[in-house]
């Protein structure tokens, strides 16, 4: 059981609008609640619950790419007019999802006539978009993705293959690598449990407090 980590945020000052990425089953969206927790921010997260047609793509890719991309895509992006709608300028946010990365999924899944509607649909979006103040991005292999996605027990993930998954690193690997728009931490999540392990989520928390810019790379070695 996670213990809550006590900071003084008088002292300590967390960076305002933190963005956690990663492929499906690297667990960005249980560490994005965990800091939410700990720093007393609000959270921004995906809902993939809320997908009607994910089901649908994972058991036939091809099939349903479009849709499912399409209903994330103009989700997604409520979700920033929300957030424009409100206090965006003064964020003290945490969010399991970079809109920035967004097309890198239509590349992966979508042929090239649906990609080119997707395309079209995303330039017709006016997306004023807040800058993270730190983008977090979680790697792992994609053969332990797929045993944490076998372990949590999702049934709308039940059919998600190791080829899509290696897909799916190669082309986060590849955005990352060329992302510079703002201060990025790379974590090495293949061999830490930052959710439930309290030395590897306080020295995370510790390493995280510590950036100001620039890139970053966090391979602890893991707490046993």
């Amino acid at each position: 059981m996670a213990k809550t980590i006590n900071l003084d945020l008088d002292i300590c000052t967390p960076p305002r609008f933190i963005a956690v990425e990663g492929p499906v089953g690297v667990g960005k969206t249980s560490l994005a609640k965990r800091l939410a927790e700990t720093f007393n921010y609000d959270t921004l997260l995906e809902k993939t619950a809320d997908n009607p047609f994910l089901t649908r793509f994972y058991q036939d890719r091809q099939a349903a790419a479009l849709p499912t991309q399409l209903h994330f895509l103009l989700q997604r992006a409520e979700q920033i007019e929300e957030l424009r709608q409100g206090d965006m300028f003064q964020p003290l946010r945490i969010a399991d999802f970079l809109m920035d990365k967004d097309p890198l999924f239509a590349q992966v899944t979508l042929d090239a006539d649906e990609l080119k509607i997707y395309q079209a649909v995303y330039k017709q979006l006016t997306l004023n978009k807040p800058l993270p103040d730190l983008v977090i991005y979680l790697q792992a292999p994609a053969d332990v993705l797929i045993e944490r996605i076998n372990a949590r027990g999702v049934a709308s993930e039940r059919n998600i293959d190791l080829a899509y998954l290696t897909q799916l690193n190669e082309a986060y690997m590849e955005f990352f690598h060329y992302y510079e728009a703002a201060p990025l931490l790379i974590i090495n999540a293949a061999d830490i449990d930052p959710i439930n392990n309290e030395d590897d989520y306080r020295n995370l928390v510790d390493y995280l407090l510590s950036i100001k810019s620039g890139r970053h790379y966090y391979n602890p070695q893991p707490h046993l």
